[in-house]
């Protein structure tokens, strides 16, 4: 009866991998609508702070940016890998 109970646990299992795997790609077509969201808003406090002088600001602004744009591109070589 356990055997019974654990292989039928153990299929359903099996059969709701591929169902969960195969929305990776909209999960991360969302990730990068997401962070090419906040490059823009980055870039806006960034042209804010550099027209008030607040350079300290910028350079924070800037230090946001490279990592947006870092993740931006992780994400993009991660949906592009396949060469679809």
């Amino acid at each position: 009866m356990k055997r019974l109970v654990a292989g039928i646990l153990l299929l359903v299992g099996m059969s709701a991998a591929p169902a969960l795997a195969f929305d990776r790609d909209r999960g991360l077509r969302r990730d990068i609508r997401h962070d090419e969201a906040k490059i823009r808003h980055d870039r806006r406090e960034l042209r804010h702070a550099l027209n008030r002088g607040d350079y300290a600001a910028a350079r924070y602004e800037r230090w946001e940016l490279r990592r947006e744009y870092r993740d931006l591109n992780r994400d993009r070589r991660e949906l592009y890998w396949d060469g679809r």
